[in-house]
C-alpha cells in the first residue's frame, strides 16, 4: 500500500476496522463541532443480516452495460440507506444481493448519496449531515478514502459544510457540491487537496461559476460537462469544465430541486423535494416540461424524494425518502410498477428501509449470470 498522505482526524478508527484512510487534515480551531442528535444517528450499525455472495467483477460499463433483466427494473440498485447508516443492493427480483454496513458511527453515519466509479470498482458516498465523504472498494466492502472532518463543519483545509452529490471521475478528481459553502469542490483524490473550486464560502448567490447559491448537486456529464443544481430559484445549469456556461434556466414546476440528471436523449430529470413530491422531465432546448409525475395523495403521492433517474428501459426509478421506500415509475402510465420498501414503515430488515437518500444503477455486475437467473 502506498505511503498515506495527511490523515483524517478519524484515522485511528479507520485503521482499528482494517480500513485506509486518506484526506487532509484540517488546521485546529478552523472547524465547528456539530450536535449529533438520536435522530441522525438513525437505526445505528443495522444490517438485513443476509448472508451476502461473493460479488461478480466490474465487467460492464454504463456505454456497455451487463445483460439487463426482465421487468419493470432492468438491473440491480444499490441504495444508500441513509437512517440505517448502510448501502445496500437490491436486485430487481428484491434479494439483497451486496450490503456495505457503518464499521464506526464515528467516521461512517449518514449516507445520503452513493454513485459508482466509471470503472463500476468503487462508490462514492457523501455524508451530508456527518460532513465528510467517502470512496468504498465494492469487491472488499471497506472503506478506502475519506475526505472531511466528522461531525465538524467548516471551509478550511479537508473540510466541509454540508458535502451532497460526490461523484469520482474518470482521471481520479473528486467533485462534490458543498451545499453551505455554496461551493463545487474539485478534489484531487491522490494529493488528498483541492485543486479547483465553483463559488465562494461566505458568498451565496446565483452568478455561476463564480458564485453559486446553495448547490445540492453536482452531477457529471458524458462530455465532461457538469449539471448543477441550486435550491433557491431552482436554478439547473450546464457549465463546461472550463467553466462556461453552456444554458442556465430554473427547473419548471420544481419548488426544491434535488440532483438534476440528464435522461438518454439529452432532457434533463430532477426530483422535487417536497410534499407532495413530484418529478419533472424537461427540455433544456424549449423550457418545456415533457413528463411529468405528482400525485397529491394516497399511496401514490411522494414524500420528500431526493433522487430520479431514467432506467434503460424508459421507466423512471427514484427515491421516496420520507415514504421509507424505492419505486419504479412507468413512464407511460404514471403508475407504480415496482417498489422496495414497505409504504412509510422503516426498519432494517429485509425488505425494509429507513430513509433511503440516494441510488445508482448497477450496470458493471453480472449478478443475473451470478444468481443464475434466465
Amino acid at each position: 500500500m502506498p505511503p498515506i498522505p495527511k490523515l483524517l482526524l478519524a484515522t485511528a478508527a479507520l485503521l482499528a476496522f482494517g480500513l485506509t484512510a486518506q484526506a487532509a487534515a484540517p488546521k485546529a480551531g478552523e472547524g465547528t463541532p456539530i450536535k449529533v442528535t438520536p435522530a441522525m444517528r438513525g437505526a445505528g450499525q443495522a444490517s438485513s443480516g443476509v448472508k451476502l455472495l461473493t460479488p461478480p467483477p466490474a465487467t460492464g460499463t454504463e456505454a456497455k452495460p451487463v445483460p439487463a433483466w426482465s421487468g419493470p427494473l432492468p438491473y440491480p440498485i444499490v441504495i444508500a440507506d441513509r437512517r440505517n447508516n448502510r448501502l445496500i443492493e437490491i436486485a430487481p427480483d428484491k434479494r439483497v444481493v451486496w450490503e456495505f454496513a457503518s464499521p464506526d458511527l464515528g467516521i461512517y453515519r449518514g449516507n445520503d448519496d452513493v454513485f459508482f466509479s466509471p470503472d463500476g470498482n468503487s462508490l462514492m458516498v457523501n455524508e451530508e449531515d456527518n460532513y465528510d465523504i467517502h470512496i468504498i472498494d465494492y469487491a472488499a466492502r471497506e472503506i478506502t478514502w475519506s475526505y472531511g472532518e466528522p461531525d465538524t463543519k467548516g471551509t478550511g483545509p479537508g473540510q466541509f459544510n454540508y458535502p451532497d452529490d460526490a461523484h469520482l471521475l474518470a482521471d481520479g478528481t473528486v467533485v462534490t457540491a458543498d451545499i453551505r459553502n455554496c461551493r463545487i469542490m474539485f478534489i484531487d483524490r491522490d494529493k488528498v487537496e483541492l485543486k479547483e473550486q465553483w463559488g465562494q464560502p461566505g458568498t451565496c448567490k446565483h452568478d455561476p461559476p463564480r458564485f453559486l447559491d446553495l448547490p445540492n448537486g453536482v452531477t457529471p456529464l458524458a462530455n465532461g460537462d457538469m449539471l448543477i443544481t441550486e435550491i433557491p430559484g431552482s436554478w439547473i445549469t450546464r457549465i463546461t469544465r472550463a467553466g462556461k456556461i453552456v444554458w442556465s434556466m430554473p427547473a419548471p414546476h420544481v419548488r426544491y430541486p434535488s440532483d438534476a440528471y440528464p435522461t438518454h436523449d439529452g432532457q434533463v430529470i430532477v426530483a422535487d423535494y417536497s410534499k407532495p413530491g413530484r418529478v419533472v422531465i424537461f427540455d433544456p432546448a424549449t423550457k418545456k416540461v415533457t413528463w411529468e409525475y405528482s400525485e397529491k395523495s394516497g399511496e401514490g403521492m411522494l414524500d420528500h424524494p431526493s433522487l430520479a433517474l431514467e432506467l434503460p428501459n424508459g421507466n423512471v426509478v427514484l427515491n421516496d425518502d420520507l415514504r421509507h421506500r424505492v419505486l419504479v415509475i412507468d413512464r407511460k402510465t404514471k403508475k407504480i410498477v415496482w417498489q422496495y420498501g414497505e409504504t412509510d414503515k422503516p426498519g432494517h430488515a429485509p425488505g425494509l428501509l429507513f430513509s433511503p437518500d440516494g441510488m445508482d444503477i448497477d450496470v458493471y455486475h453480472d449478478w443475473k449470470a451470478a444468481l443464475g437467473v434466465k
